[in-house]
């Protein structure tokens, strides 16, 4: 793809601090128009929600394997760039087609169908409550560090059944994965390291963990595909979902309206969170696709060979969709067509017994700066930082007893 100039830049500072700039430049160019996502980077990027819909449901004519990525088999990309971290092909269903994409997804399917949403809750508000005890006490919190970003990691080796030995590291290298920043490639090589361990120990000693059904799953997956379907699960799980439970939060604060609803019990956190998947979708623009042969999407010329992403923000806050209502769920925040996200119920499960244990047990929460800026990665939409104050409570002031509701 030749490198047209000038076009939108969906990384960097200033894409961070005003996205909806470069959104409204594509839309202003049409359904589809060319984006620089990295440093001589460049893709196609779909703003348009009929088109998005349109593009995810045609798996006649796009696929999902980014080894049809013509310029990067052209040695066009470089190897170093951040981009590859999470576009770069792997032996998972996130890059599969088919038959084999049908084979993995079941594996994936089958897995987290066995997780117990009870289990998950109480797992989660025992995390939550360990974190809040730790910054109650000081009365402020930087709470990207010190609760979003790390709260759905520390699930997440639960439910993997990590050792405690590889917790530590796993949680570095998956949050240096999505930055796209200049480590990511190595964060990814970490990464994949701390899985390879983790498979070999669960060989040993299987557990009641999604690692261990995975590799004893009948589709019979190799150790490859097993680390690459754990790198897939937990680096689409976890990153999101701390940007979710931020964007909420940020949302329930910085929005008088929304905070006075939601104290007088006319809005629930489940509300604000679905109200987040559409005005802030945790993954920006993702879903790399390449049209097997030159084709239109909408009226657009799309090149073979060339990725084609999704832009989950631009399409949540497409000027054509109709008012579809507070409750309406039909944004792409999960994508949809057969690679639609399967772990949306154990995302919202997270997220929301997260926020719910924040906003009680640190009741009197308040943003200090809710203008930071996102991150200024290209693929994820997330608070650079959440800085907050709150009354200082005794740690052990705090209630540790799980909740019972629902998730909404």
């Amino acid at each position: 793809m030749n490198a047209p100039s000038p076009v939108p830049r969906l990384f960097g500072e200033e894409f961070a601090a005003r996205p909806d700039v470069a959104y409204q430049q594509l839309r202003q160019s049409g359904p589809v128009a060319t984006a620089e996502i990295a440093q001589g980077v460049y893709a196609l990027v779909v703003t348009s929600h009929r088109a998005a819909v349109a593009l995810l449901n045609d798996t006649a004519v796009f696929s999902k394997d980014s080894r049809n990525w013509t310029a990067l088999n052209q040695g066009w990309i470089p190897q170093d760039s951040p981009v590859l971290a999470l576009m770069a092909y792997r032996p998972s269903l996130l890059y599969a087609d088919g038959a084999q994409h049908a084979r993995l997804r079941q594996a994936m399917d089958d897995c987290l169908a066995r997780i117990d949403v009870h289990e998950l809750r109480e797992t989660t508000h025992r995390h939550a409550s360990r974190l809040i005890a730790r910054i109650a006490p000081t009365g402020h919190a930087e709470l990207m560090r010190d609760f979003a970003d790390t709260l759905p990691l520390l699930v997440f080796v639960d439910i993997l059944g990590c050792p405690a030995q590889l917790v530590s590291r796993m949680v570095t290298a998956c949050q240096g994965v999505i930055g796209a920043d200049a480590g990511a490639m190595q964060a990814a090589a970490d990464f994949a390291a701390c899985l390879a361990e983790l498979i070999a120990a669960k060989k040993e000693m299987p557990g009641r963990d999604v690692t261990s059904w995975m590799l004893a799953h009948p589709s019979q997956l190799t150790d490859e595909e097993v680390l690459h379907q754990l790198f897939c699960f937990v680096g689409a799980g976890t990153i999101p979902t701390a940007a979710w439970i931020a964007s909420t939060l940020r949302l329930i604060q910085d929005d008088d309206s929304y905070a006075t609803r939601l104290t007088a019990g006319a809005v629930t956190v489940r509300g604000a969170m679905d109200h987040t998947l559409w005005t802030c979708s945790p993954m920006a623009n993702f879903s790399a696709h390449y049209a097997r042969w030159e084709t239109l999407l909408h009226g657009v010329p799309i090149p073979a060979g060339v990725p084609v992403l999704i832009s989950h923000a631009a399409t949540g806050t497409d000027p054509a969709l109709p008012d579809l209502g507070p409750d309406n769920r039909a944004h792409l925040a999960w994508s949809a067509g057969p690679h639609r996200c399967p772990a949306d119920n154990q995302a919202g499960v997270i997220a929301q017994t997260a926020i719910e244990a924040l906003l009680d047990q640190l009741w009197d929460l308040e943003l200090t700066d809710p203008t930071v800026p996102n991150r200024p990665g290209p693929f994820h939409q997330c608070p650079a930082a959440l800085p907050a104050r709150f009354h200082p409570a005794p740690a052990d002031a705090l209630t540790s007893t799980a909740p019972t509701g629902g998730t909404g």
